[in-house]
């Protein structure tokens, strides 16, 4: 992969860039689309990082479907495929991790310590490996990809991020793998995610810029629902990611709740939605 990288880099080819963990739906395809219109050449890679999972997390149960991906890509436009192994990634004796240091404190970082490292470590690893000119991030994982333009940026990395709004479902929830976990009856609980967001967005354009008030009815909402168990629930800084006393547009309402055993992420800014990369 890298060889053939340096080649295309040679030829002054733009290498477009998708990192994934398989398992592609509509999110990946619309990261792919944008990459086609982006760059001369699509690259994917599809790659369950297990250095971003605890020990008691899903690895040896997430979601795989590696035909069903390469479908998928071919009807994007992907080029090459990259479907490295563990081994590959981390041959004998690996030692060497990515840390950024505060981004990855708060949220999904408190509740996965070590998750960031993971996936710090292994985007790196894959920048190096493929040399993309631009890559694609979805901003459903919104720290993860704060934490990844972070890095770039402190590390010289020379890849531009491109952020792309999250895609929801017709009844809004938000596309993620970890959905395929769900039953009928569990699916339906998980639209309390959505509910919240549209409460929270409500409240404040109808001018509640209290967090406070703002969260006490989000997780007032979220109580009415059996199934759901509150990881996190919080209003932030987009930029910081620290904790605010009073909303504004650049507000980031982000939650994390448990729908039965399945871990869903969610977020919105407060401001008007994005309706384009970032």
């Amino acid at each position: 992969m890298q060889s053939m990288a340096l080649a295309l880099r040679h030829e002054a080819r733009r290498i477009a860039f998708v990192p994934t963990m398989g398992f592609l739906h509509e999110g990946h395809a619309s990261l792919l689309r944008e990459g086609r219109k982006r760059g001369d050449v699509l690259i994917v890679s599809i790659f369950v990082n297990p250095i971003q999972f605890g020990p008691t997390e899903d690895l040896d149960r997430y979601p795989r479907n590696l035909e069903g991906d390469c479908a998928i890509a071919r009807e994007c436009g992907v080029d090459i495929v990259f479907t490295p192994t563990a081994a590959e990634m981390y041959p004998a004796g690996f030692q060497t991790s990515i840390r950024v240091a505060d981004l990855a404190l708060p949220l999904c970082g408190a509740s996965r310590p070590g998750h960031f490292d993971g996936v710090a470590t292994v985007v790196t690893k894959l920048f190096n490996i493929v040399l993309p000119d631009l890559a694609l991030f979805g901003a459903k994982d919104f720290q993860q990809l704060a934490i990844i333009r972070r890095m770039a940026t402190d590390l010289s990395q020379p890849v531009e991020i491109v952020g792309m709004p999250i895609v929801r479902e017709t009844d809004g929830l938000a596309m993620s793998s970890r959905n395929a976990y769900l039953s009928p009856d569990l699916r339906r609980s998980a639209l309390c995610l959505y509910r919240t967001i549209m409460l929270v967005r409500e409240r404040y354009a109808a001018g509640e810029h209290d967090t406070a008030v703002l969260l006490a009815a989000a997780r007032e909402l979220i109580a009415t629902e059996p199934a759901a168990d509150i990881d996190y629930l919080e209003l932030r800084d987009a930029a910081t990611l620290q904790p605010v006393a009073t909303a504004s547009d650049t507000t980031l309402l982000a939650l994390a709740v448990k729908i039965g055993a399945t871990r869903l992420i969610d977020n919105t800014m407060l401001g008007p939605e994005p309706k384009a990369a970032q």
